[in-house]
């Protein structure tokens, strides 16, 4: 059984060392981003420093195709023999895009069985719709994995979020 785990900053890592986590995404601000955490190679760390936007902003990084691609390329490194974890901020759109990235090269299903089991998962989830729009175009989605996005809706933030697994194994 594989799983890609998604998470906010605070807790990433406590969830890290019970999971025993192999692979780590750091997507979050690069003023934010995290040392390695134990228990995790530095090879095995992928940080991508990007604000949570979806246009450019004054003085902040917006997520662009060398971010996607990174996190694409990180992904296809993975060999699913330990749980990869995800974050960002607050575990709730950077992380949730990643995530979901991660899944289509993963996962034996559609982009339509990943986004709902995400939102099976997670009900907070709002990945971030610029991510996804390039992920759908660098692995040749044809729209597929934004409509899946855009069927699952808006999430409803907690107050804290919690841990959320996705499963790869369908």
């Amino acid at each position: 059984m594989s799983s890609v785990y998604i998470c906010n900053l605070v807790d990433m890592p406590r969830h890290v060392s019970a999971l025993s986590a192999s692979h780590l995404i750091s997507i979050i601000t690069p003023a934010e981003m995290p040392a390695t955490p134990p228990g995790i190679h530095p090879d095995n760390h992928l940080k991508v420093g990007c604000h949570d936007i979806i246009e450019p902003y004054p003085d902040a990084v917006h997520p662009d195709e060398s971010h996607v691609n990174a996190v694409i390329e990180f992904a296809r490194g993975w060999d699913r023999s330990a749980p990869m974890v995800v974050h960002c901020w607050a575990g709730v759109s950077r992380s949730s895009a990643a995530a979901l990235t991660v899944a289509c090269l993963h996962a034996d299903a559609s982009d339509m069985a990943i986004a709902k089991r995400l939102r099976a998962a997670s009900p907070h989830a709002q990945p971030n719709t610029l991510i996804v729009e390039i992920a759908d175009r660098l692995l040749d989605r044809n729209g597929a994995l934004i409509s899946a996005v855009e069927s699952i809706g808006f999430g409803v933030i907690p107050q804290r979020t919690p841990l959320v697994e996705l499963n790869l194994d369908f």
